[in-house]
């Protein structure tokens, strides 16, 4: 049975990090033993890794093409690997598939962190070999001593809340369209496999349910990731977004996005970026080119948000909150970072690796979907997307006992830009209606209120193009304060008739340029026409 990752984009390091893959040239039982020993004590939490046989590797890195496998021998080489699992106390079972690469037999060990660790494995093949604990050090299988072993021997029987079992919830509690849906996305060989095998027998090979046949369970990341409301089992699973339309507080809108984690991540930053990221153009006279900057990139938000919903405790019944701010953007999950990450570190390092972490399973299913970067390059991620934006730094707090952690994301806009361009005017530049739309949608004014004569010709061709000769004295008449429709066509030399109506004044609120006054009642003897706040900014820009 296929495994539940894209195979070509795992030998590539692209589906997990390099730590959690090994690969071998040919089968080696000694060193096979110990990294399944190695990747089944988990001492960071990382999540097991892959043993690929079949492919020389030269400083942790594949060599291909494959060297590949004698197909003839792969059934004896997957029983041996069983009586390797026997080898290890506990016992521990790998799962294991064949695949042919670039032409070539090769088998995929996933070695999974085990549930009863900590593992330990024989030193050598012999009859009278030594047993130890082994771990991962780099790419590397070690034995476990000092403070590992102390470490190690800690972590017993402690499994992350994402990786254990849920006792309240059922395998009908997944949706099936959702698991083949993740499978058919990253390329998984089990997607095919799936339409012909039992749900129980897919959600073991997934590892997203654990147990006997007779109470086979679904695992908690399971649910967060494969169950249509996964707020039924774990509280106030969701993200709050919270929009404010300007400083004051109290003109704001609110979102709850919910659902499947992968699912909510995806819907929020697609408000973020539909909603509220917006290209900065500065014109700089005696310069050809505008310099263009966005007031938040986009990149450095996604990392930000994904981060929150990979490292956030789903024990807690505290949901991710996003409070966007006309300057800023902030992003506060609970609790905060694992120790011995604290507010000192997050001052003054750029690069953080923990040396736990806190949902291992979440992260391999956000990995898998490109969701997030790899463990350790979240943070710079966001560094370098704000430099190479012009924003300022990031800020990354948490408190003394961190009980929470808060990513704040600063404009690019305001006295940042001043100190990029002095007192340089912002311009802007408007060639299509989309353009104009896409600007008097926005919320607030991330650019200079100084307009050129040249914008405002813009933007009063534009209007004439899209909507006649006289949509300019329409909006000039209702900017002057709400009124009638028999007042706006009066004043623009039209009669009072119904296809003047649909034809002039229709298109400009639907366009959401202007609105009724009086909207649940239009046949309302008192209904009037007003600018709505995009409709202001327009006529901001007419007036220039």
């Amino acid at each position: 049975m296929g495994l539940p990752v894209n195979i070509d984009e795992l030998i590539h390091g692209r589906a997990v990090e390099w730590e959690r893959l090994e690969f071998k040239r040919g089968w080696n039982p000694e060193e096979i033993v110990h990294s399944i020993c190695a990747f089944a004590n988990d001492l960071n939490n990382w999540g097991g890794g892959y043993i690929v046989i079949g492919i020389e590797e030269i400083d942790g890195r594949p060599v291909l093409p494959p060297e590949g496998l004698n197909p003839n021998h792969l059934d004896k080489i997957q029983g041996e690997v069983l009586k390797l699992a026997y080898q290890l106390l506990p016992n521990y079972f790998p799962l294991m598939q064949p695949y042919i690469l670039q032409g070539q037999h090769i088998l995929v060990l996933w070695c999974p962190a085990g549930d009863n660790r900590p593992y330990t494995a024989p030193s050598t093949q012999g009859e009278k070999a030594q047993r130890h604990p082994y771990i991962r050090y780099g790419s590397r299988s070690i034995i476990a001593k000092d403070d590992n072993l102390r470490r190690l021997n800690e972590m017993a029987a402690r499994i992350p809340f994402d990786d254990r079992v849920n006792g309240q919830a059922k395998l009908d509690d997944f949706d099936l369209g959702l698991i083949q849906a993740f499978l058919q996305e990253i390329k998984s060989d089990l997607f095919e496999e799936s339409k012909h095998i039992s749900l129980p027998d897919l959600s073991r090979n997934m590892l997203i349910a654990k147990g006997p046949d007779e109470d086979l369970r679904p695992a908690n990341v399971g649910i967060l990731f494969f169950c249509r409301e996964p707020e039924r089992f774990f509280s106030r699973c969701w993200i709050e977004l919270v929009w404010h339309k300007d400083n004051s507080g109290r003109n704001f809108t609110e979102k709850y996005f919910k659902g499947p984690l992968h699912i909510q991540l995806r819907s929020v930053l697609d408000f973020i970026q539909n909603n509220i990221i917006e290209e900065v153009v500065i014109k700089l006279p005696g310069k050809a080119e505008a310099n263009r900057f966005w007031n938040f990139p986009f990149a450095a938000v996604e990392e930000s948000v994904s981060n929150a919903v990979y490292h956030k405790s789903y024990e807690i019944g505290s949901p991710i909150e996003i409070q966007i701010w006309p300057d800023k953007i902030e992003i506060l999950s609970y609790p905060g970072p694992v120790p011995p990450v604290d507010a000192q570190i997050l001052r003054h390092e750029e690069r953080i690796v923990a040396r736990e972490y806190r949902n291992r399973r979440i992260g391999d299913f956000l990995k898998e979907l490109h969701l997030t970067e790899g463990r350790g390059t979240g943070f710079p991620t966001i560094y370098r997307e704000m430099r190479k934006n012009g924003s300022p730094d990031p800020v990354f707090k948490t408190d003394e006992h961190c009980i929470y952690f808060l990513t704040t994301l600063h404009a690019v806009v305001s006295d940042h830009v001043s100190d990029h361009v002095s007192d340089q005017a912002i311009l802007l530049n408007f060639s299509n209606l989309n353009d104009l739309v896409f600007y008097c949608n926005k919320v607030s004014d991330q650019v200079s209120d100084k307009v050129s004569d040249q914008v405002s010709d813009q933007v009063n061709q534009i209007i004439t193009d899209q909507f006649g000769v006289y949509a300019h004295d329409i909006l000039m008449s209702i900017g002057n304060g709400p009124k009638s429709k028999r007042s706006i066509l009066n004043e623009v030399g039209l009669s009072k008739h119904t296809d003047n109506t649909q034809r002039y004044i229709d298109p400009l609120r639907e366009i959401g340029w202007i609105e009724y006054t009086i909207p649940e009642n239009l046949k309302d003897r008192n209904q009037k026409y007003r600018l709505t706040q995009a409709g202001l900014k327009l006529i901001d820009l007419i007036k220039g």
